[in-house]
């Protein structure tokens, strides 16, 4: 039994002098700066830092895990903006909170994890370095640790850095197709009749019937694709530069009825399995379509939808169902902008 007596008094030497060289040679928290350079205007990096619903999309502290899952809480952007999340598969936990803003200048989050009572603080600065670049300096403190676990301060800062370099490449594949989106609507031609050849898209979402009263449509849309863009980007894990702008399907002459069915979906690249029933695919073929853009009030987009009819009718074409694609996301009571397109054949 002499062997376990030197064996206990060998941990108890080992942990003391591991204790002691944490007391002295490493600090209970650490503070340290890292600085970056983005190759896009402030105007479009901040918003992906304000929001934290966009955040966790990119950030691979969350995005890297497929089990990872968040909760948002109003007013979900700027200061007072909060989420929590949780990984069913390690056990992670924790809530991160904006606590201070300033718009394209400065943030201040709170991170905490796993129920610790100290958070990380993460204050962010950001510089206007050109019109299309944009510096962001990340200033962190870990919270205090004790003697047993100050060592993970030792590589709290290469762990951060290596963490941070991956968020920026899916943050710059976000913004990559912002600018690009921003770039096609800069050039768009507002109510001009056009002819487009329409590729073929898979879109996901959900099946709708509504009122058709004065402003009544334009909110239940709004309703839906909220639901349908939480149900990608939280429950399927999509980023947005994975999926596509949203669709409103319906037949081309039912703007006049009081009951409309719809289908609207956000297209995607590929059929994956989907464990909620409300969701369903709708595949859109390659056609030939009729075009015009339009811009204003969600009801006065039946003159562009008229237009569009009667030139099918002039040129003896029939229709198939149309299209309407939401260019930026349909909000009640304000005006929309979308691309309205009528398939045509003979």
């Amino acid at each position: 039994m002499r062997w376990i007596k030197y064996w206990v008094i060998g941990i108890i030497l080992l942990l003391g002098i591991y204790a002691a060289s944490m007391y002295f040679f490493v600090e209970e928290s650490k503070s340290f700066r890292v600085e970056k350079e983005i190759n896009y205007p402030v105007e479009k990096v901040f918003p992906q830092f304000n929001s934290l619903q966009n955040f966790y999309r990119w950030n691979s502290y969350f995005s890297s895990s497929k089990t990872m899952h968040a909760d948002f809480y109003s007013p979900y952007e700027g200061q007072g903006s909060a989420m929590s999340f949780r990984d069913a598969k390690t056990g992670k936990t924790g809530e991160m909170f904006i606590r201070y803003q300033n718009l394209n200048r400065t943030l201040k989050y709170e991170l905490f994890e796993d129920n610790k009572g100290n958070p990380t603080l993460i204050n962010l600065k950001f510089t206007k370095v050109s019109p299309t670049r944009t510096k962001v300096i990340w200033f962190v403190h870990t919270p205090k640790q004790g003697l047993l676990s100050r060592s993970l301060n030792l590589f709290s800062e290469d762990s951060f850095v290596e963490d941070l370099d991956g968020s920026l490449a899916g943050l710059g594949n976000i913004l990559a197709n912002k600018v690009d989106r921003d770039n096609r609507v800069a050039n768009i031609k507002y109510d001009t009749l056009m002819v487009e050849q329409q590729e073929g898209q898979l879109l996901l979402g959900v099946n709708v019937s509504t009122k058709n009263g004065k402003d009544a449509l334009l909110r239940n849309i709004a309703l839906n694709h909220n639901k349908v863009y939480n149900y990608m980007t939280t429950d399927l894990a999509k980023r947005e530069d994975e999926i596509g702008l949203p669709v409103l399907v319906t037949a081309a002459g039912n703007f006049k009825d009081k009951e409309i069915s719809y289908f609207y979906g956000i297209p995607v690249s590929k059929r994956q399995s989907v464990s909620d029933n409300n969701f369903s695919f709708r595949t859109i073929n390659t056609s030939q379509n009729y075009v015009m853009y339009f811009k204003g009030n969600f009801e006065a987009r039946i003159g562009a939808i008229q237009q569009l009819l009667l030139k099918a009718k002039k040129d003896t074409m029939r229709n198939g169902e149309l299209l309407e694609t939401f260019i930026e996301p349909p909000v009640s009571g304000e005006e929309v902008n979308m691309k309205i397109s009528l398939p045509v054949y003979r």
